[in-house]
């Protein structure tokens, strides 16, 4: 069986709630998630970065495909959506002015 969108944001999320720090895990998780990244939704979006930010785990490579698939869909992201996304960015300076533009 693979994880799919909600499955890899669902794991990454109880990682993060536990403070459970298992940074192979969040790399492996990172590669799966970038392959399937066009199935994201919203939330998805919001949980996944999420997670990475409160364990304090960089991936530039998913931050840049979370923002590619994010720009498009951005009027579809409630504020808390919206919220979660664009302050995990910024818990890990990771710039990406084409987001925040169309977040603006």
């Amino acid at each position: 069986d693979t994880f799919n969108s909600q499955d890899i944001a669902n794991v990454l999320n109880a990682f993060a709630k536990m403070d459970h720090r298992h940074p192979q895990l969040f790399d492996a998780v990172a590669k799966a998630a970038i392959h399937i990244i066009d199935s994201f939704n919203s939330q998805d979006i919001a949980n996944t970065v999420n997670a990475f930010a409160k364990m304090d785990h960089r991936h530039p490579q998913l931050f840049d495909a979370v923002a590619k698939v994010a720009i498009p869909i951005i009027d579809n992201f409630n504020s808390q959506d919206i919220g979660n996304t664009v302050n995990a960015f910024a818990k890990m300076d990771h710039r990406h002015p084409q987001l925040f533009d169309a977040v603006a």
